[in-house]
């Protein structure tokens, strides 16, 4: 067994595991942390495949965005795990025998198609016009496929993202009775003689000292 086969059941086993921690981890945080792991093994195994930008873009996109998004996210929220965790085994049966089926299903179609299939080899380097060589690069082939073949398809993908973002500042940024905003300028222009006033009063209510004392001139009186 040579080093990129060991490299391959390494990858592979820790990424199995890392998912079925995923979804038997009794902490939310836990699960997520097992979810980048996961994302990492598949970036090796992309690069295994000599996919070089997109085992980069799953390192970069999932795990340094998207998946810290969702770290902070569950951090933040206080999900009431033991309530979610009701009736997990009355309605255990039924999706252990879906997912059984969905495995099956992937497997037939994927060993069906990894049949004959031959090992990616790398493209000879491209000459140019006075005969130099010149370096082939997939991000480059990929990003003129990108905008060339698939340019509509990019074009409506980020109209939709650009919805998305404005919907969401929207959202964020709308008028609440329930939420307690402040104002950065006031704060920046916030002195220490705003923030407390001394104020001279009239007692309204006499020392309890000074009551005993007239009580008792009172009661010699008497």
């Amino acid at each position: 067994m040579d080093a990129k086969t060991g490299f391959f059941y390494l990858f592979s086993v820790v990424l199995l595991y890392a998912a079925f921690r995923v979804i038997s981890a009794r902490n939310p945080v836990h699960a997520v942390l097992h979810l980048i792991l996961a994302f990492s093994q598949a970036s090796g195994l992309w690069f295994l495949l000599k996919a070089e930008f997109l085992a980069i873009a799953l390192v970069l996109v999932y795990l340094g965005a998207v998946m810290v998004l969702f770290l902070f996210v569950v951090m933040m929220l206080d999900i009431d795990v033991e309530g979610m965790r009701q009736g997990f085994w009355k309605h255990f049966p039924v999706a252990a025998t879906v997912g059984a089926l969905i495995a099956l299903e992937m497997a037939a179609v994927l060993m069906g198609g990894f049949r004959g299939v031959e090992e990616p080899k790398a493209i000879a380097a491209m000459v140019d016009a006075a005969g130099n060589p010149v370096a082939f690069s997939n991000a480059k082939a990929l990003g003129v496929l990108m905008y060339t073949r698939y340019l509509y398809p990019v074009e409506i993908a980020a109209v939709i993202l650009l919805v998305a973002m404005i919907a969401a500042i929207a959202l964020t940024l709308r008028n609440r009775k329930d939420s307690k905003a402040i104002s950065p300028s006031e704060q920046i222009r916030v002195r220490a003689a705003d923030r407390m006033q001394v104020v001279k009063m009239s007692a309204t209510q006499k020392a309890p000292e000074a009551a005993s004392a007239e009580a008792a001139v009172e009661e010699k009186k008497a």
